[in-house]
């Protein structure tokens, strides 16, 4: 009888005990998000509902410096001919009109020649047709060889100003056809010239050399002023548009901010980078910006309706903005959000919020240190 009881209550002690082991297996674990703070630290928090407000947002895209295209001449030989004289260095500042190279062209001498007989034809015609009027006064020869003498002057003078025009296409000046035409002296050699002021910075010849009319020899460019360019992506080109406030980063340059306006933005799309090029234009009067330097364009674009909270309202856990959102039964949750850079206090939130909560603007950092606790305490 003793031994039955015994085997009795030693059942229904283990029953117990199977019972408490459910129990707490069944007990949900505690959210470490969720933090229910006293009421003493509630009345120390501020809270506000998430705002939405115009956000103009800056675009930050990879540019560089680079030549205006208006202020920059591509100079090459106005004939064929071979090299005999350089003047000029890479690098070297130049006038207007200063020659930069000196060419020895046989088709110079050829066209001049024709422009000689030309001339000289037009001479002996003017002669001729005046002789033929004083004839036809005279009633010494007919009407028909007083116009032909007449004609004849005629496509005279039309030859020689094609010569003219001709030695002018090959870069020789009014000034120095006239010469020509005076003192019948040819010259072979022709100057190759600069038509802008500026610096030159190609330098593609060398004496000796066999330079074409299409081969571009020099470039000069004017530095004072310079573009800077830059590849706006395709998903943010509706954002900007020609007038808009640029600054420019220059890392060479400290990365001191220059300001300017877009002046262009494509209206094609380059099918390889799916970019479209914008453009601006800078003052470089003190020489301070080189061609080809990398720059960063920070572009203001147009104010769009976003999202936003104080920055006093975000906490950092783990290398991750947070912040705290109101339950509605005295206790708040942490909650991982992804914002844009602080503007003026503010932060644009790209994700981890729809709008509608409420949250901790100010003492987060007091309810973060109780959540802490709290999840310590309970470990």
């Amino acid at each position: 009888m003793k031994k039955t009881l015994c085997l009795l209550l030693t059942a229904l002690v283990l029953a117990g005990c199977g019972k408490d082991d459910k129990k707490t297996a069944a007990a949900p674990p505690a959210d470490p998000t969720r933090v229910a703070p006293s009421p003493a630290l509630i009345a120390q928090l501020k809270l506000a509902p998430v705002s939405t407000q115009p956000v103009a947002e800056t675009l930050r895209v990879a540019g560089r410096i680079d030549f205006d295209e208006q202020r920059l001449a591509r100079i090459g030989a106005t004939i064929t001919g071979r090299v005999t004289e350089i003047d000029v260095l890479l690098g070297q500042q130049v006038k207007k009109g200063e020659m930069l190279a000196k060419l020895n062209s046989s088709e110079l001498s050829t066209q001049q020649l024709a422009y000689l007989k030309a001339r000289a034809q037009l001479e002996l015609n003017r002669r001729n047709a005046e002789r033929a009027k004083s004839l036809f006064e005279a009633d010494v020869i007919g009407q028909a060889e007083l116009q032909r003498r007449q004609s004849e002057l005629l496509i005279s003078t039309a030859e020689t100003r094609a010569a003219a025009d001709q030695l002018q296409l090959l870069g020789v000046s009014p000034a120095a056809i006239e010469r020509l035409g005076k003192q019948g002296t040819i010259n072979s050699v022709t100057p190759v010239v600069s038509t802008l002021n500026g610096f030159v910075v190609e330098r593609k010849l060398a004496l000796g050399q066999v330079v074409q009319p299409a081969d571009a020899l020099f470039v000069v460019a004017d530095l004072s002023r310079l573009w800077a360019v830059a590849q706006v992506p395709e998903q943010q080109v509706n954002q900007v548009k020609v007038g808009q406030s640029v600054s420019i980063e220059v890392p060479a340059l400290g990365n001191e901010k220059l300001v300017g306006k877009l002046i262009f933005v494509g209206q094609t799309i380059n099918p390889d980078t799916r970019t479209v090029l914008v453009r601006t234009e800078l003052d470089n009067s003190d020489g301070r910006l080189k061609p080809a330097m990398l720059a960063s364009m920070l572009i203001e674009a147009k104010s769009v309706e976003r999202l936003v909270l104080p920055a006093s309202a975000v906490v950092r856990e783990n290398d991750e903005d947070h912040v705290f959102v109101a339950l509605g039964d005295g206790a708040f949750r942490l909650t991982k959000v992804k914002l844009g850079p602080e503007q003026a206090g503010q932060r644009v939130v790209m994700s981890g919020l729809k709008g509608d909560e409420k949250i901790v603007v100010d003492g987060a950092f007091h309810l973060n240190n109780e959540r802490n606790r709290k999840e310590m305490e309970g470990s």
